[in-house]
């Protein structure tokens, strides 16, 4: 089996582990990850954030490393048809990258040309901003999305903090504690088989 393309759509404080654990996880099988952010180039870095639940009634959020930005966003733009994939990681980025007509074109892309789309925690922020892809679907994430997900139409699914969710080739998880479970459904999406012998 040939190496799958998966474009990745961050912003400046999007989670840590979302970015770099499902970045590394999927090239060590095979897979290019391509990172991107609206307005940057290759090369460039961005500061990321990581989210915890420690007691308090919503989650801390404390800064990351700097993640590194490997293709330039317009040159992606430019390149749709050649990525299987699109995912949408988490953390507070999608908050206002879903308001760039630019993600909102990508993410329609991917909705109309029926390629998986994978969502994780605050990313099911960036598809309510093209509500046609969530209407009728069933689809996790953090519980504070849960209304918003709603109000577009989306079914939210309440998981585990270890589960992950699939709906035709929409995979979707609540926040990184779940990103095993995430990654591995994303896998058999994709069509990736790993066997142990």
């Amino acid at each position: 089996m040939s190496g799958k393309k998966v474009l990745m759509l961050t912003g400046e404080f999007t989670e840590e582990y979302e970015i770099f654990v499902y970045q590394q996880g999927m090239e060590a099988v095979g897979h290019t990850i391509h990172v991107v952010c609206p307005d940057k180039n290759e090369g460039d870095l961005i500061k990321t954030s990581l989210h915890d639940f420690e007691g308090d009634q919503t989650y801390t959020e404390k800064p990351g490393h700097l993640a590194e930005i490997n293709k330039t966003f317009s040159e992606a733009e430019a390149e749709l048809d050649s990525y299987d994939a699109v995912y949408c990681a988490g953390g507070r980025g999608p908050e206002y990258i879903r308001t760039d007509p630019r993600i909102q074109a990508i993410v329609r892309h991917f909705h109309e040309t029926q390629k998986p789309i994978f969502t994780i925690c605050h990313g099911v922020q960036i598809l309510m901003a093209v509500p046609e892809v969530l209407k009728g679907r069933k689809v996790a994430g953090l519980g504070a999305c849960e209304p918003e997900v709603t109000a577009v139409g989306g079914i939210y699914v309440d998981l585990g903090p270890k589960d992950a969710h699939v709906d035709g080739t929409m995979v979707s998880a609540k926040g990184w504690t779940a990103l095993a479970a995430f990654m591995r459904e994303c896998l058999k999406v994709l069509g990736t088989e790993i066997k142990h012998t």
